[in-house]
């Protein structure tokens, strides 16, 4: 089970490089597939959390590795004029340029971390998962609060 769903985790990852290569030219759609990796990664890190994944350190580490992959490149698809459309993102981040920044360099900051103690190999337990995964969730929630539109 842990490898299968590994293996849909990587797929799906795959997947997704595809489409942010298709959506280049539109930031919106860029930064929806990165979100939509970020997602993908949340769940499978807050199933391994709960126990409802079974967990295994390299699930582990494919969690983290999204997350850290995507805190590199999200801030890129934020350009002016790219508040108008289907987006979730909050008026906010073009009327707060520095805050959003800020926000950024936290979730930065925090999946680098975290890939850093995740090691060659991925937490050996759920408990260093949980530890290293935390601050991440955290610094997530946080920009949600101030740069996420509310449905």
């Amino acid at each position: 089970m842990i490898k299968s769903a590994v293996v849909l985790g990587l797929a799906a990852g795959i997947g997704l490089a595809g489409s942010i290569a298709q959506a280049s030219d539109d930031p919106i759609a860029t930064r929806q597939a990165i979100m939509s990796s970020v997602g993908a990664a949340a769940g499978l890190g807050g199933g391994l959390m709960k126990g409802e994944i079974a967990y295994s350190p390299a699930a582990g580490k494919a969690a983290i590795a999204t997350m850290n992959a995507a805190a590199l490149t999200f801030g890129d698809y934020f350009p002016a004029g790219s508040d108008q459309g289907e987006t979730g993102a909050a008026a906010a981040i073009w009327e707060n340029p520095d805050g959003f920044s800020a926000e950024l360099a936290k979730f930065a900051d925090a999946t680098a971390k975290a890939f850093e103690a995740s090691g060659k190999d991925g937490p050996a337990d759920v408990e260093a998962f949980k530890a290293a995964m935390g601050p991440v969730f955290g610094s997530c929630k946080s920009c949600h609060e101030t740069y996420r539109k509310k449905n």
